[in-house]
């Protein structure tokens, strides 16, 4: 990997993306996509400083976690299925896939269990994919009313994808669009707390989405094989 070059290369198109909008640099966090890298690989990942890194695959978690857990803060942005709840719970420090109710209460049962509390981002499909998972725009504020009951569950975010598209103009209305849901869930107070996180881009299309409002983007492809 030359991670070092693609490192600075994303963290210079990092700053002019904030520099084009308005926006510090600090208030971007960067997730490594590790899920196709092994364990050492992982593991220099870590050692580089890059401390987000992001599965989405529960067995592989649960490998990489066994060796790699002192280090890092650890993301899950794969679809979480309700019997692998128990496995997982307590080797992520994010979910970034919470989309259903379902879900919520699998999570919020074993966490109480746990003594824990789930930082989890709401994932909302606003392409209207039919392969992406996630909450209609239309169904998410009726579900922030039913999840903000479970106390073992914190929502610190929204997630969207975009799809994956050469003209990049195309899908900045969708992350707009997801600006403005977060906007209006604090609007309404739904929550009794201000959420401020949106977890969007990747390695196609991070630079939009920085300029429409993201604060944790999950990149992969352009730090390993410093491509797109």
């Amino acid at each position: 990997m030359q991670l070092k070059e693609n490192v600075l290369n994303v963290k210079e198109r990092i700053r002019f993306a904030c520099e084009r909008s308005g926006r510090d640099p600090k208030e971007i966090q960067l997730i490594a996509v590790t899920k196709y890298l092994d364990i050492d690989q992982t593991k220099q990942v870590l050692d580089f400083g890059l401390d987000h890194i992001a599965e989405n695959k529960v067995q592989q978690v649960l490998k990489k976690y066994e060796v790699l857990k002192d280090q890092g803060t650890w993301h899950f942005i794969g679809h979480l299925q309700t019997n692998k709840v128990k496995q997982l719970l307590g080797k992520f420090d994010y979910l970034h896939s919470l989309d259903r109710f379902s879900l919520a209460q699998e999570i919020n049962k074993r966490a109480k269990l746990q003594n824990l509390k789930v930082q989890a981002f709401i994932q909302v499909n606003i392409s209207g994919e039919t392969t992406k998972s996630g909450l209609a725009p239309e169904e998410l504020l009726e579900f922030v009313e039913k999840v903000r009951l479970l106390d073992s569950i914190r929502i610190v975010g929204l997630m969207t994808m975009a799809p994956f598209v050469e003209e990049k103009e195309v899908i900045r209305p969708i992350f707009r669009r997801l600006r403005e849901l977060r906007d209006e869930i604090n609007d309404n107070g739904i929550l009794g707390y201000t959420i401020h996180e949106l977890s969007m881009g990747m390695s196609n299309d991070f630079e939009v989405a920085i300029e429409e409002g993201a604060t944790f983007i999950r990149l992969g492809t352009v730090l390993f094989k410093g491509e797109v």
